[in-house]
């Protein structure tokens, strides 16, 4: 998909908002027409990522739906705190912008580490969700019962290793340069042509932001821990909503063969793999997913009751 259009020039309205005394940014789409029954989105990226990363889904969500976008704290232009990382913190985060703005029950799009913190809010606060959208769902649990148990102990001080601040912050400073970013997106990515300028523009840009370097290592040091999020199979039991999970048939990043044990957790969960697409499938192959996501919304998701369309956001 290629544009004329600057990547922030197709992710809406952005605006700064104030959670507990922290800055965060998020960006809103509304329809031309008012659409009063429309369900409204709330998109929710990955690791490393942000509301740039929607630059190809906003605009055609937001033909028929009012889209938001949320750059979760420590990610994109939300300020790189001093805070204990971990998916509860961005659930009270996305939660508490709901109740703030929007206070009618979603949809929640994820992506990676973003769909574990749509199925945890939506587990934590049903009344705020109407359906979940997920692609590529990690879950914290997989790697540890995977490893036998007298090994684990062993892992444990490697990791932690690993995880310590001088090794973390040498690495970020050696992966955070384009060249090398371009690389690692490159695993991430099943096609070559998706790894655009644009994109690389879009991950390094919060990379150069004061406090990034310590807010990376704190969040992937969290995501070493068995307290950084709940399990999968603790969650989707729980929820008696539509559930629909996306993923790329060539994800490297988390075994595709997940979703099929995902499916067992719960029948409401619809599974759509994709052929020719990687983690990011709504990067990669973007007008497959909008499609995807807007056949299944309407088939599943419709709101039955009225949204506040009048409602702007205040810029903070």
């Amino acid at each position: 998909m290629t544009t004329s259009l600057h990547w922030q020039q197709r992710v809406g309205s952005q605006r700064d908002w104030v959670w507990r005394g922290w800055q965060t940014r998020y960006t809103y789409m509304r329809p031309s027409q008012s659409t009063g029954d429309a369900t409204t989105f709330i998109l929710l990226h990955g690791f490393g990522t942000s509301i740039g990363h929607w630059r190809h889904n906003m605009t055609v969500f937001s033909q028929s739906h009012p889209v938001y976008a949320l750059d979760m704290l420590g990610f994109g232009a939300s300020e790189k705190a001093s805070a204990k990382y971990n998916v509860t913190l961005w659930v009270e985060q996305v939660y508490d912008f709901w109740r703030t703005f929007i206070r009618q029950p979603v949809v929640l799009v994820g992506n990676s580490i973003g769909s574990l913190v749509c199925i945890a809010a939506a587990a934590a606060h049903p009344e705020m969700v109407r359906g979940v959208v997920m692609m590529s769902l990690p879950d914290p649990s997989v790697e540890e019962e995977m490893i036998p148990r007298p090994l684990r102990s062993l892992v444990a001080t490697i990791k932690n290793i690993v995880a310590s601040p001088p090794v973390l912050q040498t690495f970020f400073y050696w992966v955070r340069v384009p060249q090398r970013v371009r690389g690692w997106a490159a695993i991430a990515y099943a096609n070559p042509e998706a790894i655009t300028d644009e994109l690389v523009d879009i991950l390094v840009g919060p990379a150069q932001d004061r406090g990034s370097a310590q807010a990376f290592c704190a969040i992937l040091k969290a995501m070493t821990s068995s307290q950084f999020g709940p399990s999968v199979k603790s969650l989707l039991p729980n929820l008696n909503i539509p559930l629909l999970l996306i993923w790329g048939s060539q994800d490297k990043m988390i075994p595709r063969g997940l979703a099929r044990q995902f499916k067992q957790y719960n029948p409401n969960l619809e599974v759509i793999e994709l052929d020719n697409a990687g983690h990011c499938p709504h990067d990669e192959c973007p007008e497959r997913v909008n499609q995807i996501i807007l056949e299944w919304v309407d088939a599943h998701c419709t709101n039955t009751r009225k949204l506040d369309t009048t409602r702007e956001p205040s810029k903070v």
